[in-house]
């Protein structure tokens, strides 16, 4: 990126896209002084390993104006002021729902669009789990993901137990291969790729019954049922995220926190005891390392 432009904005020249930048030394994590500069040079270093978990996909952005410790705010309509290059479409909030409310979404094609939304304060950026066609189909789901959240005083240690249960039960049914990914908050995700045969409410029933039949079989440990008042000391299996009109935080977004985490894939061998999130600094070295754990979960 080559900087254009006086006094505090300034423009940058993206991949052949022009980006207006501001306000680059603000700290958005004053836990640590990590800035929005640092924002825009890490979702830059993870472009290629996160473009394709955006891919077709409308973006809900969680919009942080000042820092993660003050007023933040869900977007999914395409802003004023956009550039005109930003690829944006119209759907229905709910796609299996004719009548649900229409929302104009943007979708992050590229390094200028991440540089973008970065500079918009979109510190976490979130997707649902099916694609849109070229010519605005809303397919079916191309994964699954189940949630697990976990209710102190269980913790990401629980979190790890539960993991291989439900891969476990995954497997049996045909999914064999699941993807961990801890989400730089409380818990993890897991993901299975699908082949797009079901829809958004058949994906979404089999998830409860795996996490019904998991509950059950574990009723110590796991829960199914998304009552408060039963979460202390297990880990809520949320199978509610497969519904057409939900999203789960995108795997490499970072998160809105006290501290600088992402939504980091992790390996299976790494699922144990001692598992604890990671920040962004460290999700780039792994890159760098190990290349990307996700890459089988991508759409060919």
């Amino acid at each position: 990126m080559s900087p254009r432009g006086r006094d505090d904005a300034q423009y940058v020249e993206v991949a052949g896209r022009r980006v207006r930048l501001t306000n680059l030394d603000r700290v958005l994590y004053p836990g640590t002084g990590f800035t929005k500069a640092e924002m825009i040079q890490y979702y830059s270093q993870v472009a290629d390993v996160i473009l394709p978990q955006l891919k077709d996909r409308p973006v809900t952005r969680i919009r942080f104006p000042d820092t993660v410790e003050d007023e933040r705010f869900f977007e999914k309509n395409v802003p004023a002021g956009a550039p005109d290059w930003l690829r944006h479409r119209v759907l229905h909030a709910n796609p299996d729902d004719e009548d649900a409310t229409e929302v104009d979404f943007p979708f992050l094609d590229d390094l200028a669009g991440l540089v973008w939304a970065a500079n918009a304060g979109a510190v976490e950026l979130h997707t649902p789990q099916w694609r849109v066609g070229p010519r605005g189909k809303v397919h079916h789901p191309d994964r699954l993901v189940i949630d697990l959240d976990p209710g102190p005083p269980a913790g990401l240690d629980e979190c790890a137990r539960v993991a291989h249960l439900v891969a476990d039960r995954l497997e049996e049914d045909g999914l064999v291969d699941t993807y961990p990914v801890t989400s730089g908050s409380k818990g993890m995700q897991l993901y299975a790729p699908l082949d797009g045969k079901r829809t958004a409410t058949q994906v979404r029933e089999y998830a409860r019954e795996v996490a019904g039949a998991l509950a059950a079989a574990h009723p110590k440990l796991v829960l199914a049922n998304m009552k408060r008042d039963l979460r202390p000391g297990k880990v809520l299996l949320d199978w509610s995220q497969n519904h057409a009109a939900k999203t789960t935080v995108t795997p490499y977004s970072l998160r809105g926190r006290a501290l600088p985490m992402v939504a980091a894939p992790r390996d299976w061998e790494e699922i144990e005891p001692g598992l604890r999130q990671l920040g962004p600094d460290e999700v780039v070295r792994r890159l760098e390392d190990d290349g990307d754990l996700l890459a089988d979960l991508r759409r060919t």
